[in-house]
């Protein structure tokens, strides 16, 4: 994880072009652009309600992070985007979980942490989510903090971030290409284009390739993305937008380095330990078709249907050990798995604004469908071994002595409704809250023996919150929120799953919102507590297993402040201090109450310091802290904690182009930001970026 601490250049939107002024549909905000960094609390989202309220008008800890300052702060990856940027989440990436797993609000993982695309939400298969991964094709990433199942469906206890990507623009035109080269190996092109066709039709094309040798022995990657829409005015209050998203990924093959007596070696940095012929590839494609009817000001439909597709593939080495012995390292789990899923749906809504009596009121009721196809093929029970020397050695290749085959096959069918509702009372006082009741159903077909289950797992989830603003500009809020998770992943519920309760948690929040100096400034302050029951854990004895045990509770502060000092100095500074701990944790392995759960820090914090020094001249600093992390439920070992400083430069020699210098990790820290006990990855070593931004 890096921190590139970047200047944000004045534009009008996040793509450098004129934003849209006609927003049809009022549940979301299409081809805007968002100020700069920080919370942005006066820029609408979907993240925290679907009646599109702003940061300050919602009950919850909600951030905006714009795609013009990510891209500007040389973070190329969404998920590097999301963790520089975001207020207290933590990278928990490993191959077996598409590289994407994430911690927040000290719940770790896709069901804790759910993810949607553009509003849809992104089912886990086996723990993996692989899209999207590229950040030039985002418009903007929403964060609510917090759980989020009343907007979002089952999960989200820790909460939920929605990544939407650019958009049509009806007015103004962008066009824009990068290239980029770094001391890895990196090369890589990309191409943007958007802008109005005719007074009905717009367009948006953007486009992404890039390679690299990657910094570990045979750690080449590859990926293309590919984001496109079209939209179509048909009348002045009726539009339909067609929008097709396609990514391929080749990630480095690499799963991590064995610990040494205990400790990760320095001079191992550099090795892989997957065999020669190791392979991750994943393909995702989206397309949605949305239309937006607004008839009057007090009214506003929306339906998006969508077809989703996916097919990932993994054939690797995966487990490493060193043994004391021998001084070597034993490989094991000769791991060939495919996920094929199919996954398409509908959700609808509907928007009714009234005023009556001085109070305002806002409802959003509607409903979603989805239906998910899951085939799971493996070479399951991953048997092989091997051993290599620690350093300078032939990798091999990939032999398993067991057979590679379809295992099962899943369909699930979901649908749930929801209602979302604001009452301003007045100027100072407004009630926020929410209902959904989900209802999704698996049946699972164990291909091998002929077996199977159907399981239902019902579930309402509500919350309430209010929002006071004394006067302009400062908001206090409180709210109370309950949330239900799916049992482990719902596309891949076993039979040893299958008879559990779901795992449900509450929150109770408190904050309050400030935007200070004339708009120079903006902090933001949360505290708050979560208690979730039923909670799913590994059994240490077999981590095959998964046992259902006891509590998780969490508690914390979260903060978060931006402040322009002149108008070529800022500084943005945001981190979190939380606790979390096992309640009547019993299992198998021991009594673990009173631990705290593994790959939850309890700090981290980010901060970065902009300066604009001379005429077409920009220098930036970056600092992010992450805390030790304990690896186990035992608490014996842990991951330690690790602070990456970083620097860069930008140079515009002419108008429309700029130059960008970007150095990573500047003083080469040695730290890893995922595994357990016996091996972890690790993560980049010094690196330097030369990039060239030209807009036309």
């Amino acid at each position: 994880m890096l921190v590139i601490a970047l200047p944000v250049r004045a534009q009008t939107d996040s793509t450098g072009t004129t934003a849209d002024t006609l927003v049809l549909d009022p549940i979301s905000v299409a081809g805007t652009g968002i100020a700069g960094p920080g919370p942005n609390l006066g820029v609408p989202g979907t993240a925290g309600s679907r009646l599109s309220l702003t940061p300050m008008e919602t009950p919850a800890s909600v951030e905006i992070i714009d795609g013009t300052t990510i891209r500007d702060r040389g973070q190329l990856d969404v998920n590097q985007a999301i963790v520089q940027n975001g207020i207290g989440i933590n990278f928990l990436g490993t191959p077996g979980n598409g590289g994407t797993s994430l911690g927040m609000r000290g719940f770790a993982g896709h069901g804790p942490v759910t993810r949607l695309y553009d509003g849809t939400r992104l089912y886990p298969a086996s723990g993996t989510i692989t899209f999207p991964f590229d950040t030039w094709t985002v418009d903007r990433i929403e964060i609510l903090r917090g759980p989020a199942s009343v907007l979002y469906g089952e999960g989200a206890i820790g909460g939920a971030i929605n990544i939407i990507p650019k958009k049509p623009l009806t007015t103004g035109r962008r066009n824009e290409a990068r290239t980029v080269f770094d001391t890895s190996g990196l090369k890589a092109l990309a191409f943007g284009s958007a802008g109005p066709i005719d007074d009905g039709f717009a367009y948006n094309l953007d486009v992404s390739a890039k390679h690299t040798d990657g910094w570990v022995e045979r750690g080449d990657a590859s990926s293309i993305a590919f984001s496109g829409g079209l939209r179509w005015q048909a009348t002045p209050d009726i539009a339909f937008t067609l929008s097709h998203d396609h990514g391929y990924q080749r990630p480095s093959a690499y799963f991590g380095t064995p610990l040494i007596d205990g400790e990760l070696k320095k001079r191992l940095r550099d090795e892989n330990y997957n065999v020669r012929d190791g392979k991750i590839s994943y393909e995702d494609n989206l397309t949605q078709l949305e239309a937006e009817w607004t008839p009057s000001d007090s009214l506003a439909l929306s339906s998006t249907t969508y077809y989703l597709e996916s097919d990932r593939t993994w054939r690797n080495v995966e487990s490493y050990r060193w043994n004391a012995a021998t001084d070597l390292i034993d490989r094991s789990s000769y791991i060939a798995i495919n996920h094929d899923l199919k996954q398409w749906g509908n959700r609808s809504d509907a928007t009714v604004r009234t005023a009556f009596g001085g109070i305002e009121n806002e409802t959003v009721v509607g409903f979603d469908v989805n239906r998910m196809a899951f085939t799971h093929t493996n070479n399951s029970p991953y048997t092989g071994n091997s051993t290599v020397p620690q350093e300078h050695f032939d990798p091999g290749t990939f032999d398993s002595p067991a057979p590679y085959r379809p295992t099962f096959d899943a369909v699930t069918h979901q649908y749930s409704v929801f209602l979302d509702n604001r009452l301003k009372l007045d100027e100072h006082w407004s009630l926020v809250g929410g209902i959904r009741y989900d209802h999704p159903e698996v049946e699972r077909e164990n291909l091998l023996n002929g077996t199977g289950f159907t399981k239902t797992m019902d579930s309402w989830n509500w919350r309430a919150g209010v929002v006071y603003t004394p006067i302009p500009d400062l908001a206090f809020y409180a709210q109370y929120s309950k949330a239900a998770e799916p049992i482990g992943n719902i596309l891949t519920l076993n039979d040893t799953q299958k008879d559990y309760e779901l795992p449900v948690g509450e929150q109770y929040e408190v904050g309050v919102k400030h935007v200070f100096k004339g708009g120079r400034g903006e902090a933001t302050l949360a505290a708050f507590y979560i208690d979730k029951r039923n909670t799913l854990a590994r059994d240490p004895n077999d981590p095959t297993i998964t046992r259902q045990v006891g509590r998780q509770t969490s508690k914390g502060i979260e903060a978060a402040v931006g402040f322009a000092f002149t108008d070529t100095l800022r500084l943005d500074v945001n981190g979190t201090i939380l606790e979390a701990e096992y309640k009547d944790y019993v299992q198998a392995g021991g009594d673990f109450s009173g631990k705290t759960p593994p790959n939850v820090p309890q700090e981290a914090a980010n901060a970065w310091l902009t300066w604009d020094f001379a005429h077409d001249w920009r220098a930036h600093a970056g600092v992010q802290y992450v805390g030790s992390t304990f690896t186990g439920d035992s608490n014996e070992n842990n991951r330690s904690s690790y602070g990456i400083v970083n620097a860069g430069l930008q140079w515009d020699p002419v108008e429309r182009m700029t130059v960008g210098l970007f150095v990573y990790n500047l003083f080469d820290e040695f730290y890893a930001t995922s595994g357990d006990d016996t091996q972890q990855i690790v993560g980049q070593p010094l690196t330097a970026l030369l990039s060239l931004d030209v807009r036309f």
